[in-house]
């Protein structure tokens, strides 16, 4: 036990008095973020499917209530790079704090179209005593066509991707590149902010929704989004560490917003390009792709497309689909509490990626469950698969981030325009979202048409979840062999003989990136996922 407090008071040490402060006033606004988060995107996702149902239902056609749904969730990841672009240029001018709190202000605005456009179309809260009667089961929502949802998604989609990169730029600006303070402040942050996420999801799904309507679930969305944005004014001045030339061009150029823009726009192209060329010419990074992009891509897909589909079609209540999904944050909770306290002993990450990839089997459960409907206890019951799965997904996430920006700072200063952190990070991250915006609509329409003729998901589940995360656990076991040293148990390290080839093929690239003349720093942030 002695030693155990021991291991905590040296990591609480590792901080100074003011990086405390920061890290304490930044944990309190990733609560109120990630809880208004949760519902938010809880509520609109079922909304989303009982409008879609209802309406197939009315007009007696065919639904494809979850080709929309993935349409849905794959636009507002895409829009997510946008405002990440749009909102790159602001933070070379001002401080990261106030862009970030101008950013979830922003975002709170954007989360209260939807209950406008619901109360001015005759939505109203969910009555207490409502029972639904034949074909108005949901009277209570507002008269719009439901396909109005997806330009209002993807607004909020831009907003959300100022937030999320601002929020992963800030710990190594409260921290610096020191490895150590960023695998424990990520793993420290991340077990707040699954402690939000866990309470957000159950809340939704078990008060919020039944007791407001999935119309009106997220009206504290808003509030809390505000209470974020106060809380962050306050952290301690940081900064992107500009030199003095760097001050030059941000004054020169602050008349120009759209020109900034634009070349960020461009810039991003360039991280891609180069984020590409790094990590599949080279054999210590290569194995990146699988066990960050598919990994990433598969998670996502197991809680935002299957969940709900789980919840409909066995459970016959949508917002369970929130229970499921509270139960992988708390497996993410888990993940990252196991992470702080222990993650000093296993220094690489290829025992969490190979972790990960064998938790996603559990899935294959699902195609042969028989369930009875409208039994809330099964709902916990499919939760609970979902806490191991969660619980790999966090410490692998949290292992690999560390990795990746320990393994890249040393790299940054050899590229004139773009540095190697951010084309990385940018190929990584654009990777699982060109996955998933094109998979996601894909595989919701085809397990709408195998529901609509065969009357049963099952069928369509066996090819979507079993299969395809059997092939996705299968290639990411397989990369994690790639690294010299990678065959131990558990690695002491991944070797560093090709650091200097990838010096050479970024250096290559930027001599032929001529055009450009003005450092911009802007691309750290709008590639940094």
């Amino acid at each position: 036990m002695s030693s155990n407090e021991s291991r905590l008071i040296k990591i609480w040490n590792l901080f100074s008095s003011k990086e405390k402060r920061n890290i304490m006033i930044y944990i309190i606004g990733i609560m109120f973020y990630k809880f208004g988060l949760e519902a938010f995107n809880g509520s609109i996702v079922t909304l989303a499917t009982n409008r879609y149902e209802h309406e197939a239902s009315i007009n007696r056609v065919p639904s494809n209530a979850f080709e929309r749904i993935g349409l849905l969730s794959g636009l507002n990841q895409a829009f997510q790079c946008v405002g990440s672009i749009l909102v790159a240029p602001l933070a070379k001018r001002w401080p990261t704090r106030i862009v970030l709190s101008v950013s979830i202000f922003i975002f709170a605005i954007f989360s209260a179209i939807l209950l406008i456009v619901d109360g001015a179309s005759g939505g109203k809260i969910k009555p207490s005593n409502f029972t639904p009667i034949n074909n108005d089961t949901f009277s209570y929502y507002g008269k719009y066509n439901t396909n109005g949802m997806i330009p209002i998604y993807c607004i909020t989609g831009i907003a959300y991707g100022m937030v999320e990169l601002i929020r992963r730029v800030i710990p190594r600006d409260i921290v610096g590149d020191h490895s150590e303070k960023l695998q424990k402040m990520d793993a420290l942050v991340h077990v707040f902010y699954e402690i939000a996420g866990v309470s957000g999801a159950f809340i939704t799904g078990l008060v919020l929704i039944p007791y407001l309507g999935n119309n009106y679930a997220f009206i504290i969305t808003p509030i809390l989004f505000t209470a974020a944005s106060i809380s962050w004014f306050f952290i301690g001045s940081l900064g992107l560490n500009i030199n003095e030339s760097d001050k030059e061009i941000i004054l020169s150029s602050e008349s120009n917003y759209f020109k900034s823009v634009l070349q960020g726009f461009i810039l991003f192209g360039q991280s891609v390009f180069i984020g590409a060329k790094i990590i599949l010419t080279n054999r210590k990074f290569i194995w990146l792709w699988a066990c960050y992009s598919l990994t990433l891509y598969a998670h996502r897909y197991i809680e935002n497309g299957i969940a709900p589909q789980i919840a409909l079609r066995y459970l016959g209540h949508p917002e369970w689909s929130q229970i499921i999904v509270g139960a992988s944050n708390l497996g993410e909770l888990l993940g990252a509490l196991f992470i702080f306290i222990v993650g000093n002993f296993i220094k690489t990450p290829l025992p969490w990626s190979r972790l990960d990839a064998l938790m996603l089997l559990i899935v294959w459960y699902i195609p042969y469950y028989y369930p009875p409907m409208n039994n809330i206890k099964i709902a916990w019951i499919i939760a609970a698969t979902y806490l191991p799965i969660g619980f790999a997904s966090a410490a692998d996430d949290i292992a690999l981030n560390s990795f990746i920006q320990s393994s890249l700072s040393g790299l940054e200063l050899q590229h004139k325009n773009i540095s190697a952190l951010s084309a990385v990070a940018a190929f990584l991250y654009s990777s699982y979202i060109i996955i998933y915006a094109i998979l996601n609509p894909i595989l919701g329409k085809y397990l709408d048409n195998v529901f609509q003729t065969r009357n049963n998901i099952r069928p369509g589940f066996m090819n979507t979840v079993a299969i395809q995360m059997t092939v996705i656990s299968i290639i990411v076991f397989a990369s994690t062999f790639i690294p010299k040293g990678a065959i131990a148990f558990n690695p002491k390290s991944i070797d560093d003989n090709n650091s200097t080839n990838t010096r050479d093929s970024t250096a290559y690239l930027d001599d032929n990136d001529k055009s450009t003349k003005e450092k911009d720093t802007s691309v750290d942030l709008n590639s940094y996922f």
